[in-house]
């Protein structure tokens, strides 16, 4: 096919686009109104928190994909690729070791405890120190990562409606608030159901149109084994096997939905459906990914000062592609919106069931009302934060790296913690609370060094994107090739020797990094102090 020819302005929203969008939020809140009012409401905790334990396979499997599939996948992933190339598309490998880690090693032990919050497990197998560490980690995590998912769209509508950009996050943040608090962990699920098929709906509408115009340009990916290297098949692979198994194996998010099932057997087979649903949202991303490549590549909109931030890329790509279609710009905003509100109502949820469990239950003596109740206020509260938080994700970097980093650097001395509880008997609780406490000072180092001292280009290898096809008059200052510039900025005479070393390790290593040396320092410490003395929980 003929190269594309990029229009000088892309269109805005038409009536049509602005139809489809607030549909889709009707129906989001639509379905927190039916479950908190049907058959009565939730009449006990266990209904607004855990769905009364009767959840079955497919709904909760279309909602753990939902709940870390963000807009920061509708966003970032494809500019993850457009910048980077195809190497992103092997996360889909490591989803394969995940699935069976969390199903057969972690999942089974959380189910049979009949527990709701995962850190009920850590005072049953260490003390109440380490669950109350663990649960303010969560907090933290759960808290920067939602601020995060919440401002990503938020920039998306403010590309291409003009509409305001903290309007938009406060919006957010007031949908989800309104179902999470009215219909529970059932609204939840059942809303991200329906977002899922909006989010691929939007991948799809994006795909079909960019080949049509332009025919798809693929890149060959890198099996170096050099840990800086940002994307190669053995970060992705192995380093994206411990992200993600942070978050799918002991996530309270995630835990959450797995005990809401009414069977094991419906939890287990939930994540395995649940892998089929990643596998297509992540291929769709990526899929977008080069199709911004193949109709950009000559023409790159962010040098060309067209937008101003990377994570604006694919909304000016539908307005661009899609001008002709009313209606397909508005579905693609609502695939992100979607992706925003099934991950903020899980973190908002999920926020809402620890610091009931963790930190009000077992200090005061409340009714199951009352603690329905709490947990009402609390979904309220942590909803209020996440928008709070969101003033702190737009003074960060790129979404995906950013997101992943603030996931991996926590969430891996926390499956390191977990996974000595479960795998070594021995570990005691100091060496529990020692690991956790090293693996997240190491982690935090690294994390903070890479955002101080950016890596090189060499190891981070951005593809080449040029202006010379552009069809319109460009600003004097526009950079030749913004990844070399950007890129290149930090370097000066007085860098410390990490820099070009352990500061620029790949940011999918920091989570493996994290979970190591807190297994390690544990079990050493535990071996020095005097084996377990407790019961093994299993």
């Amino acid at each position: 096919m003929g190269n594309y020819t990029q229009h000088v302005e892309v269109s805005s929203f038409t009536l049509w686009d602005y139809v489809v969008f607030t549909l889709m939020l009707v129906i989001s809140a639509a379905v927190g109104l039916y479950y908190g009012f049907a058959k009565g409401g939730q009449h006990s905790s266990r209904d607004f928190l855990v769905g009364g334990r009767s959840m079955t396979a497919v709904p909760v499997a279309l909602s753990l994909t939902a709940s870390f599939m963000s807009a920061i996948t509708v966003l970032a992933t494809p500019v993850e690729v457009y910048c980077y190339g195809l190497s992103f598309i092997l996360t889909c490998l490591s989803f394969i070791p995940m699935v069976w880690i969390s199903s057969e090693i972690f999942l089974p032990i959380f189910y049979r405890l009949g527990i709701t919050s995962t850190y009920e497990y850590l005072e049953m197998r260490f003390n109440k120190a380490t669950r109350l560490f663990g649960t303010v980690l969560f907090i933290i995590q759960t808290l920067l990562y939602t601020g995060m998912v919440i401002y990503a769209p938020a920039l998306a509508l403010n590309k291409v409606t003009g509409l305001d950009l903290w309007g938009a996050v406060i919006s957010t943040g007031v949908v989800c608030t309104f179902y999470c608090t009215l219909g529970g962990l059932k609204a939840v699920v059942w809303t991200d159901v329906f977002q899922v098929l909006i989010m691929l709906t939007g991948f799809l509408a994006v795909i079909i149109q960019s080949v049509l115009v332009q025919g798809l340009f693929l890149l060959l990916f890198s099996f170096d084994p050099n840990p800086l290297r940002r994307h190669t098949f053995w970060t992705i692979l192995i380093g994206g096997t411990f992200v993600w198994t942070s978050t799918y194996g002991i996530n309270q998010a995630q835990v959450q939905r797995y005990v809401s099932c009414k069977s094991l057997f419906h939890a287990k087979m939930s994540l395995y459906v649940n892998l089929v649903s990643l596998w297509a949202i992540n291929l769709c991303s990526v899929f977008c990914g080069l199709c911004l490549y193949s109709v950009y590549k000559n023409c790159d909109p962010w040098t060309a000062n067209k937008v101003s931030a990377q994570d604006q890329l694919m909304p000016y790509l539908v307005l661009d592609i899609l001008r002709d279609h009313p209606g397909l710009p508005g579905l693609f905003v609502a695939a992100a919106y979607s992706g925003t509100l099934s991950t903020v109502s899980s973190s908002v949820n999920a926020l809402a069931t620890v610091t009931a469990t963790d930190l009000i239950s077992p200090y005061f003596s409340l009714s199951e009302q009352q603690l329905s109740w709490v947990s009402k206020g609390l979904n309220i509260f942590y909803g209020a934060m996440c928008i709070g938080m969101a003033g702190v994700a737009s003074l960060m970097g790129g979404l995906l790296q950013a997101a992943i980093s603030i996931v991996g650097t926590i969430g891996g001395p926390l499956l390191g913690l977990f996974t000595l509880g479960i795998l070594f008997p021995f570990v005691n609780s100091k060496g529990g609370l020692a690991g956790l406490v090293t693996g997240l000072s190491v982690s935090f180092w690294v994390c903070i060094g890479s955002q101080i001292y950016r890596p090189l280009p060499e190891s981070t290898r951005p593809l080449a994107l040029e202006t010379h096809g552009c069809n319109f008059t460009m600003a004097e200052n526009v950079l030749q090739n913004w990844t070399y510039s950007t890129q290149t900025e930090h370097i000066t005479s007085a860098q410390p020797w990490l820099a070009d070393s352990w500061y620029s390790l790949s940011y999918l290593y920091f989570c493996p990094v994290g979970t190591l040396v807190a297994i390690a320092v544990g079990l050493i410490v535990s071996l020095v102090s005097g084996k377990n003395h407790f019961n093994i929980i299993y």
